[in-house]
C-alpha cells in the first residue's frame, strides 16, 4: 500500500508487521509451547506483548514524522475517505491495517487544526483512480495490480497513485494552487518597528508606572524631600538633635508613651 502526494512524491508504506512477521511468529510459538499457568508462560506472554509494542510504536513514530512533514510543507491538505473497515473485510486485511490509514488521517486533521492549515475530506465514492486527470474522462474501474494505465481519449500515461492524488486535489478544489505555484509563505526578516518590545514610547520605571521617582509625593501633597517612613516605636529627634538624651534609659524594647498598648 502506497501513500501518493500531488507534488508527485511517492511514499511507500514501511509494512512493520510484514518485517517483524517472523519474529512475531516464533514468539508465539514459544507461548504456546509453555505450560498455562507457569512462570515460563508469563516470561513468553511478555516477550509476545513487547514485540507487538515495538511494530505498534514504529508505526506511530513513522506516522508522526510523515504527518508532520506534510503539515509544515502545506497549507491545505485533501484526503480520500476510505472504508477501512470495508477493506479490512477483504483478502487485503492485513496490509490495510500494517498501513494503519485511520490513524494517519487523524494524526493529519488534529496538527492541521493546530497548525492554522486547511483539511478537507474527499467522499469514498468520488471515481479518483478511473478518471483521467488530463482530460477528465472516465476510463472505468481497473484491478490493483495495474499501477500505470494509457488514457483511451487523450492517449495519457498516468500513475495510478499519481493521477488519483491530481484527482482528488481537483475534488477539493486545490488544484490551482498545488499545480508548482509555492504556496509555502518565504521566510522574510523582521521589520525594525516590530522586533523589541513595543512600550508605546515610554520609559521604562521601576515602581507605579508612569510616575517618576522625582515627582512622587507624599501624603500631605508636598514634595517627598528626605521623607523616610516613621514606625510606632521611633523617637523623633529635638531641633539639636537630643532625641535619645530625653530618655536615656529606654531600650528598643520599651514601650512608647504614646503607643498603644
Amino acid at each position: 500500500m502506497e501513500r501518493a502526494t500531488f507534488g508527485g512524491t511517492k511514499i511507500d508504506a514501511p509494512r512493520f508487521l510484514r518485517r517483524a512477521e517472523k519474529k512475531l511468529k516464533r514468539q508465539q510459538r514459544r507461548l504456546s509451547r509453555k505450560a498455562r499457568g507457569s512462570r515460563n508462560r508469563d516470561k513468553a506472554r511478555i516477550k509476545v506483548a513487547r514485540a507487538h509494542a515495538q511494530v505498534a510504536d514504529a508505526r506511530r513514530e513513522f506516522h508522526h514524522q510523515l504527518s508532520t512533514r506534510i503539515i509544515r510543507d502545506n497549507q491545505a491538505i485533501a484526503v480520500e475517505d476510505l472504508a477501512v473497515n470495508g477493506l479490512a473485510r477483504t483478502r487485503l486485511a492485513k496490509s490495510i491495517h500494517d498501513a494503519g490509514w485511520s490513524a494517519f488521517v487523524t494524526m493529519l486533521e488534529y496538527k492541521a487544526a493546530k497548525f492554522g492549515r486547511g483539511f478537507l475530506r474527499i467522499g469514498r465514492f468520488e471515481p479518483t483512480s478511473q478518471v483521467c486527470s488530463q482530460c477528465g474522462v472516465k476510463d472505468g474501474p481497473k484491478p490493483l495490480h495495474i499501477r500505470v494505465w494509457e488514457c483511451g481519449a487523450c492517449a495519457a500515461v498516468l500513475d495510478r497513485d499519481i493521477n488519483a492524488a491530481v484527482n482528488v486535489a481537483k475534488a477539493a478544489g486545490l488544484a490551482v494552487s498545488a499545480c508548482g505555484a509555492q504556496i509555502r509563505p518565504v521566510l522574510l526578516p523582521a521589520q525594525r518597528s516590530e522586533t523589541g518590545t513595543h512600550r508605546d514610547g515610554q520609559p521604562t520605571v521601576v515602581g507605579i508606572p508612569g510616575l517618576l521617582p522625582r515627582e512622587r509625593k507624599s501624603n500631605d501633597g508636598l514634595p517627598d524631600q528626605g521623607r523616610h517612613l516613621r514606625l510606632p516605636g521611633d523617637r523623633q529627634p529635638d531641633e539639636q538633635g537630643r532625641g535619645d538624651q530625653q530618655h536615656p534609659q529606654r531600650g528598643r524594647g520599651d514601650v512608647h508613651p504614646e503607643q498603644p498598648v
